[in-house]
C-alpha cells in the first residue's frame, strides 16, 4: 500500500510519548501509522466519527459505460463477495409553478 506524507499537530506531551515509544533511532511516523492500522483492524471508532470512504476512489480512469460494474467488482473483491447492495432508484419531481392569485 502506498504511503502519503501528512502534517499533524500534537500536544507536546503526546509527541514526547510517541518519541519514547518509537525508541532511539525509531520512527514516530511509522509508530503512528502502526497505531492507526491497529485501531482500524480492531474496528475501533473514536467518539461518534462517521466511517467514510469518500475521496478514496479515483474514477478518472474508468470508462463511463462500465464504471458501475467495475466499481461494484472492486467493492465485491474488498468485501470478499459476501455482501449484496441494492439501491432504490431516485425519484425526481418537477416543482410546479404557481400561477397568478
Amino acid at each position: 500500500m502506498s504511503k502519503r506524507a501528512v502534517s499533524m499537530t500534537l500536544d507536546t506531551d503526546n509527541l514526547i510519548w510517541l518519541r519514547a515509544q518509537a525508541g532511539p533511532g525509531g520512527s514516530v511516523s511509522r509508530l503512528v501509522d502502526d497505531l492507526v492500522g491497529e485501531a482500524r483492524a480492531g474496528g475501533r471508532r473514536l467518539g461518534t466519527a462517521a466511517r467514510s470512504v469518500a475521496g478514496t476512489v479515483d474514477l478518472r480512469n474508468f470508462d463511463p459505460a462500465t464504471a458501475d460494474r467495475e466499481l461494484r467488482a472492486l467493492f465485491d473483491a474488498a468485501l470478499g463477495g459476501t455482501a449484496a447492495v441494492h439501491e432504490r432508484r431516485a425519484r425526481y419531481e418537477r416543482k410546479r409553478r404557481r400561477t397568478g392569485s
